[in-house]
């Protein structure tokens, strides 16, 4: 395992972080078996495990609080925040009001008086970046975060808030959390660029793009992953976006092969390689699944390896761009872009 420094904090973090999302109902995992995965994970070499409120409304928190028990100090330990948790309109959002009730009931699931990073789960339009990061600056003045960032935030509001921050002597943002993969390389283009210039460290979520990275997703194949019954329309193939997916995959399985790596290692291995990534957020199910991500661990790839990779999709293209998550709400809401 290779070891990196989280942004400016002097956090040393492993390059394959675990990601608890599918703890829970979500992935069908039980407690013995997210337990198991936390104790082979850590056994590995990973020192990075992050969750989130609204994975299972706070369940992968709690299983994730008893997975750790014994050990906290020796994992840095980072959830979110921000997502709707409930029907109620104002439990939810980056206001100083949800912040600090959100961060009580996560320290409260977890069984712990501190987790290491709080990050914002998605940009909240309606609250101000002042009022947000003054409640952050606050928390973590009262010991109970280490640090703060941001995930899946559009490159422009990153940079207003480290404006922010500076303008009103606030904290900043440490962390920025975004989708990157072969298959969604759009970040490259805004997102990368503004992080490496702020000195932000880069939690790279679904590196292996929702499972078509895993080896699984292959042509003339039946796709049944877990994630493919979840959400089928991303793997439906009369969308040509899909098609176009299922391409790129077969090529680069060819080259995978050829470079004697498994599709696996070749698409961790593609997305530690950037030098504005600190860690690559691995979300196994199972145990099976852990031991193969687990070998991209001392993943290096060559020069030739990466150019090859450029050639089968271009840098800064996302080849789903309707999934992108950091999309500006403009582009989404007609009504944003009209008088």
């Amino acid at each position: 395992m290779q070891y990196r420094t989280l942004g400016r904090t002097g956090v040393q973090v492993s390059t394959l972080a675990l990601g608890a999302m599918n703890f829970g109902a979500i992935g069908r995992t039980t407690q013995d078996e997210a337990t198991a995965i936390v104790d082979a994970a850590l056994e590995g070499g990973i020192n990075l495990i992050d969750t989130a409120d609204m994975y299972g409304q706070g369940e992968s928190e709690v299983m994730v609080g008893q997975a750790i028990k014994g050990r906290r100090d020796d994992l840095v330990l980072a959830t979110k925040a921000a997502m709707p948790m409930g029907d109620e309109r104002n439990h939810q959002g980056s206001s100083r009001r949800w912040l600090h009730r959100a961060l009580d009931d996560s320290l409260r699931r977890l069984d712990v008086d501190h987790v290491d990073l709080y990050q914002v789960h998605r940009w909240d339009p309606r609250t101000s970046d002042e009022e947000t990061l003054s409640a952050l600056t606050d928390l973590q003045r009262a010991g109970k975060i280490r640090a703060f960032g941001s995930s899946t935030f559009p490159a422009y509001r990153i940079v207003q808030a480290q404006w922010a921050a500076r303008e009103h002597h606030l904290t900043r943002y440490a962390t920025e959390q975004p989708s990157y993969s072969i298959l969604q390389r759009g970040i490259e283009a805004h997102v990368l660029p503004v992080t490496q210039e702020y000195g932000l460290g880069v939690l790279a979520w679904s590196p292996l793009a929702s499972g078509w990275l895993s080896g699984a997703v292959r042509a003339g194949q039946e796709i049944s992953t877990n994630r493919s019954q979840v959400l089928p329309q991303r793997f439906d193939l009369t969308d040509p976006a899909n098609q176009a997916r299922l391409d790129a995959v077969e090529k680069l399985a060819k080259l995978a092969d050829q470079a004697d790596l498994s599709l696996i290692q070749l698409a961790l291995g593609f997305v530690t390689a950037h030098p504005g990534v600190t860690s690559a957020l691995i979300g196994p199910r199972t145990l099976g699944h852990l031991k193969s991500q687990l070998e991209a661990a001392d993943t290096v790839l060559t020069a030739d390896v990466l150019d090859e990779i450029d050639a089968i999709v271009a840098p800064g293209v996302d080849l789903a761009a309707h999934e992108k998550f950091d999309t500006p709400p403009a582009l989404l809401d007609p009504s944003l872009r009209r008088r």
